[in-house]
């Protein structure tokens, strides 16, 4: 099994002193126009300096939908970026922004690397979007790459394990549907793979019950059958299950 640690829809990886989540989409409630009673921002800022009070990483990984809108960033979004990289820095942490379908308008907003120390600059940071970024981190001697998993990478890219999110997983089981990540060894191009839940709770998730291959919108899942849902328990700790090809037969 990989060496992870999961908790609240984030992974930390403790070879690679990363944490990584997936699908924030900061803004999804006033583009949805849905009333979410923790305040978005606040639920996403206070839930990651959890996550990094906790483990301490020495990086903090977003995998892409940092944000929801395609055409923009609005300023209240900025805002909330400016926040959750400020989680990172406050901590000693490197935020590095991977980018998703849905951050088309980053680019036009000062996002991008900052150093543990700095402050961010209006907006959010001031740097560079990764369309993939390798961890410090192998699996069977080949990088940890993180992406966002909803196009393919290149050919020549090399991989022991893929950390992805695009399709936010969740799982139904006894009626109640529960976020979960999805973990498969040598399932893409030889390498392993782990996808995230979202890390927003406005997202329900896609039950991954009973779908196929085909009918995940990332390129990474090759075989539905062999993935195993990991589901947090409320004390915090996750159970891992058989693949799905088996657990559907146990449900």
């Amino acid at each position: 099994m990989l060496n992870a640690e999961f908790r609240d829809r984030g992974v930390y990886l403790p070879e690679a002193d990363a944490l990584v989540v997936a699908d924030l989409h900061v803004g999804r409630a006033e583009a949805s126009d849905v009333a979410y009673p923790l305040g978005e921002a606040a639920d996403l800022s206070d839930r990651l300096r959890s996550l990094i009070d906790r483990f301490d990483p020495g990086e903090v990984v977003i995998a892409g939908d940092a944000v929801h809108r395609f055409d923009r960033v609005a300023v209240a979004d900025e805002r909330a970026l400016s926040e959750l990289v400020d989680a990172c820095l406050d901590a000693g942490a490197r935020p590095v922004f991977v980018r998703g379908n849905h951050d088309t308008a980053l680019d036009e907003t000062t996002l991008g690397d900052t150093a543990p120390g700095e402050t961010a600059p209006s907006g959010a940071w001031d740097g560079r979007v990764h369309d993939g970024y390798e961890l410090d981190a192998s699996v069977r001697n080949a990088p940890v790459v993180v992406r966002h998993g909803h196009e393919a990478p290149p050919e020549h890219e090399s991989a022991g394990l893929y950390v992805v999110g695009h399709d936010h997983p969740a799982i139904e089981i006894e009626g109640k549907r529960r976020p979960c990540w999805l973990y498969a060894e040598r399932a893409f191009r030889g390498a392993d793979v782990l996808m995230l839940p979202a890390f927003t709770r406005l997202a329900a998730g896609v039950a991954v019950n009973d779908m196929t291959a085909r009918e995940f919108q990332s390129p990474f899942v090759t075989d539905a059958d062999a993935l195993r849902p990991i589901v947090a328990r409320e004390d915090g700790d996750a159970v891992e299950f058989p693949p799905l090809g088996e657990f559907r037969r146990l449900l």
